[in-house]
């Protein structure tokens, strides 16, 4: 017969393995000379990590075990391998004719400092297609290689753990970044700070659920310490309170990788399109003085001050008989109401004399635009365009008086015709970009993806029932930080059993 402290401990790893077996990402692995088990044994796969097309120079990458053969017959090294990392300079042959089909620099990656965690090789040569399809083919012919599938060396990163999927994502966010503010989100997630603070979660869910599982099976043998489970309470309250203040984030950091939703909404012939053609410095929707002109959605994307925005134009709001026109009235409405932010365009001409009424006008014509939810409007700008209608001192005093009214959003009067305050309305539309999306190089990291969203949220439900059941069943309070943990294991990609079994060993030392 065990005695009782082995048989705890044998109960509390059996049960921690059973209940956490099935985890999606759980990734159990051994290494052997600087490779994980499962990649030692994999194909060696090439492919051009460079973009298609003529180009100066052009990289192709080699990665798997194969990777030195393939360097030593198409380099001619018949000796040792070059320096690591270390450029060299060589004549890329056909393995089997020898014949010669580039020059070019060749560098040498041992496992495991390489990328993917094996041994790579790069042939940085002439970026001509023809020479590319040679090399290529070269590769190809040599037994043991095959062309690499999309995100192939990415995945060998990942599953060689290289790269956390937070830092996967990244990657390709700051492959595909197309502004300056989506190259510093990208560049900030590639770099660890977005996986940092989910790993940081992660051990504290961990450290709470090793010392529940130890509670439920040793506290009878008097093993555990008093007031255990009081700290495990106060660290799920706090951890419960962190991610949900992480969710408040008004999808900032997934409106900045997407890019801020702006739609141009008004009357007919207010100038919408001729707006949208300002803007974009194009003639990228038709402008014509014919109601209804426009009946389509028309998008173009921009770059506003280094923010992504897709701006879209839309069909006048009115009511008409014309089944087209009303279907394109329709199709204006759903993207206002998917809109960050709405430019409501108006026709100054049909404003009231009196500054007062016009604001009456103005709010009235809002609430006849925008969802009831977009109250107040703090997610839309007023464009009062074709000001060169009006006379005198009329825009002055109209700017002056608009600007006093409460419950209007920023007011900007422009004109399309003669590009009176345009520089000024770009100005105030960027700030309002800028808003939407904030800083992402100050402060927390910020969500970034839908998928890392809906995860966070079903830990926080995870660890409501952790509360629930707390006094009443402890098995299922349990639970519930084990799929926290889970949760939040699927956005970072790591889910082990065995750290649960390492914390209860350190932290309470049992069967010393």
């Amino acid at each position: 017969m065990l005695p009782s402290v082995h048989r705890g401990i044998l109960k509390a790893a059996v049960h921690t393995l059973r209940t956490s077996r099935g985890a999606p990402l759980n990734r159990v692995m051994s290494i052997c000379d600087g490779v994980p088990v499962g990649l030692a044994d994999a194909e060696t796969i090439f492919a051009l990590s460079s973009g298609h097309g003529r180009c100066g120079v052009a990289v192709v990458r080699v990665s798997g075990p194969a990777s030195a053969t393939a360097l030593r017959s198409m380099a001619g090294l018949t000796r040792s391998l070059p320096p690591p990392r270390t450029a060299l300079l060589r004549s890329i042959t056909e393995p089997q004719s020898k014949e010669v089909l580039d020059r070019g620099l060749v560098l040498w990656f041992p496992a495991p400092h390489s990328f993917t965690g094996e041994d790579s090789v790069e042939f940085h040569i002439h970026g001509g297609p023809a020479v590319i399809t040679a090399v290529l083919q070269a590769l190809g012919s040599m037994p043991g290689m095959r062309p690499a599938e999309a995100g192939e060396f990415t995945r060998r990163a990942f599953q060689a753990e290289k790269l956390g999927l937070t830092e996967v994502e990244g990657l390709g966010d700051l492959i595909h970044a197309e502004t300056e503010a989506q190259r510093r989100q990208a560049l900030r997630q590639m770099s660890g700070d977005l996986g940092r603070l989910y790993q940081d979660w992660s051990h504290k869910l961990k450290r709470c659920l090793a010392h529940v599982e130890a509670f439920i099976d040793f506290s009878e043998d008097e093993l555990i310490e008093d007031g255990v489970l009081t700290q495990v309470d106060k660290s799920v309250c706090d951890l419960q309170a962190d991610i949900e203040r992480h969710l408040k984030d008004e999808r900032r950091g997934e409106r900045l990788r997407s890019g801020v939703q702006v739609v141009i909404a008004g009357a007919t012939n207010a100038g919408k399109s001729s707006l949208l053609n300002t803007i974009c410095q194009r003639p990228a929707a038709i402008v014509s003085p014919i109601a209804g002109t426009t009946r389509d959605v028309v998008e173009t994307a921009l770059d506003i001050g280094g923010f992504p925005v897709l701006l879209t134009d839309t069909a006048g709001l009115r009511d008409s008989p014309d089944l087209v026109e009303r279907e394109g009235v329709r199709r204006a409405r759903e993207r206002v109401e998917q809109a960050d932010l709405t430019l409501v365009v108006v026709d100054c001409a049909h404003l009231p004399s009196d500054a007062q009424e016009a604001a009456a006008f103005l709010l009235a014509h809002l609430k006849s635009i925008l969802p009831e939810t977009a109250f107040p409007p703090t997610r839309c700008l007023l464009v009062l365009n074709k000001t060169d209608l009006l006379h005198g001192d009329q825009r002055q005093k109209l700017d002056w008086e608009l600007r006093r009214v409460c419950g209007l959003p920023p007011v900007c009067l422009i004109s399309c015709h003669t590009n009176e305050g345009l520089q000024d309305f770009v100005t105030v539309l960027h700030n309002s970009v800028k808003t939407l999306c904030g800083d992402p190089l100050s402060g927390a990291p910020t969500l970034t993806q839908a998928r890392h969203r809906a995860h966070l949220q079903q830990c926080v439900t995870a660890l409501a029932q952790y509360q629930q059941y707390r006094d009443t069943d402890l098995a299922l309070a349990a639970e519930g930080v084990r799929l926290a943990l889970t949760s939040l294991g699927r956005i970072t990609g790591r889910v082990g059993p065995e750290e649960i079994l390492d914390i209860i060993f350190k932290d309470f030392c049992i069967g010393k």
